[in-house]
């Protein structure tokens, strides 16, 4: 999907309401500049500032961060820089934008940025580059991504081999969403390979022949990005049948969208979401799954009409309030299974924050945001995850978000961006989204719809 900000914005968006600041020395180097702080000491004395000593102090100075994030989760953004700002005597000002996208590109054009931006696809990163905006990463915020992040999400960051933007938050993709009473009343075990789901598929599908209760429940409707959780599918699969190699091939349009091995990555997700016996039970036949609100898609679990849902970890905040989600709750979710047994593919999302300048004061809320200390200050908040190696799984807010961070820190993992987002955006948030809806409504046949995606490809 081209927008991670339209996904969350339907799950856990949120408007930034702007908290007070408390100006406050701490003393200590003075890394990124600034001067010394005139602030009243007694405010920060609530804060431990020698973590914050690195980033220097300031004699006051304002710091703005643009972003999509809205509501309950900007409100939980701003709080991860109350310390900081006690410490270093900065205030820090989040403006969560709708039309994120859009917007940036206007303000950026009309010499009106913010000093940092939260990028949610790393192909907006690159146009921002390209078109002169973004200052590469000072030494500071590289030493600490060096330190605290794998290669693979360094490169989401770069632009023809110079680095830009750190990584900030990330969510894993891959997770397949169940009821753990209905498995056990099935007499069905966690599938740990993709032939065993389909085994489970198959024995769910039999065993409710008669009933309205089918194995699936999916639907990607969502406005004006319809197709995007087909998309999730297909990239996915892609990861599984052909590897990580193939997968950068294919986003990077080295091979073509109609390549064998993407339509036997398609395949495989057509076993099950094309299949009328497979999915949407209570709601239709298989070409509901077009039909079906993104935001609703799973929610048949807790009614007994589907066993299984595939969403990613962020789809947690969509069950309604009161849901048990745990092993022995009402949801809970496991990891969607390899093809190749012991394998760890693990398709993922995320942020990445740039800046418009290299002022002092920009550098040191870059280099924080950038940090250990920042990523395990936002995960203990709630809410979301990070692929910080620094990060401590036991401070996640529930049971999913540790298991994802988990996951996000296996060193034998197989770790890919969402394809979509980084294809050009006629095909990524186009042709791919249109095209795999009108498969899954029946409209078009796959070889016909690959092939039009890739002849909607530019031309390079």
């Amino acid at each position: 999907m081209r927008s991670h900000t339209h996904r969350r914005g339907l799950v856990t968006t949120a408007g930034a309401a702007a908290l007070a600041l408390i100006l406050a020395a701490c003393g200590g180097a003075d890394d990124l500049g600034g001067g010394d702080s005139s602030s009243s000491e007694g405010d920060a004395t609530s804060a431990d500032c020698s973590e914050f000593e690195e980033y220097g102090t300031f004699d006051g100075g304002t710091v703005t961060i643009a972003s999509s994030i809205r509501e309950t989760e900007a409100d939980q953004l701003q709080q991860t820089f109350d310390d900081f700002e006690k410490c270093t005597g900065l205030k820090v000002e989040h403006n969560g934008i709708g039309e994120f996208e859009n917007q940036i590109v206007v303000q950026a054009e009309g010499g009106n940025a913010p000093d940092l931006a939260i990028f949610p696809q790393p192909g907006l990163l690159k146009r921002m580059v390209d078109s002169g905006y973004i200052k590469e990463a000072p030494s500071e915020v590289e030493a600490k991504v060096d330190e605290g992040w794998n290669e693979d999400w360094k490169s989401y960051g770069t632009v023809d081999g110079t680095f830009y933007a750190a990584p900030l938050m990330a969510s894993v993709k891959s997770f397949v969403w169940y009821s753990p009473t209905m498995f056990e009343d099935a007499g069905v075990e966690v599938p740990a390979t993709w032939q065993e789901l389909v085994d489970v598929t198959e024995t769910l599908a039999k065993n409710n022949s008669e009933g309205t209760t089918r194995p699936w429940c999916a639907g990607i409707e969502s406005g004006g990005a319809t197709g995007w959780p087909a998309t999730d599918w297909i990239e996915d699969l892609v990861l599984r049948v052909g590897g990580g190699d193939v997968y950068d091939q294919w986003v990077t349009h080295e091979i073509p969208f109609n390549d064998a091995k993407i339509k036997e990555s398609a395949e495989y997700v057509g076993e099950i979401l094309t299949n009328d016996e497979y999915v949407n039970g209570g709601i239709g036949d298989a070409r509901s799954v077009a039909s079906t609100s993104f935001n609703d898609g799973g929610l048949p679990i807790l009614d007994n009409e589907c066993y299984m849902h595939r969403q990613a970890s962020f789809y947690e905040a969509q069950w309604p309030e009161g849901t048990t989600v745990a092993e022995d709750g009402d949801v809970f979710a496991f990891p969607l299974p390899p093809v190749t047994e012991g394998e760890v593919p693990l398709l993922v999302a995320g942020e990445f924050v740039g800046a418009f300048n290299d002022n002092p004061e920009t550098k040191a809320v870059q280099a924080y945001m950038a940090s250990g200390t920042w990523a395990n200050t936002r995960v203990e908040i709630g809410g979301v995850t990070s692929a910080n190696h620094a990060v401590d799984a036991s401070k996640a807010s529930s049971p999913i978000l540790k298991q994802a961070i988990e996951l996000l820190q296996d060193e034998s993992a197989i770790v890919r961006f969402d394809g979509s987002d980084m294809m050009p955006s006629e095909v990524g948030a186009g042709s791919f989204w249109k095209g795999m809806t009108q498969w899954l409504n029946k409209e078009k046949d796959l070889d016909t719809v690959l092939s039009e995606i890739e002849a909607s490809w530019p031309a390079q």
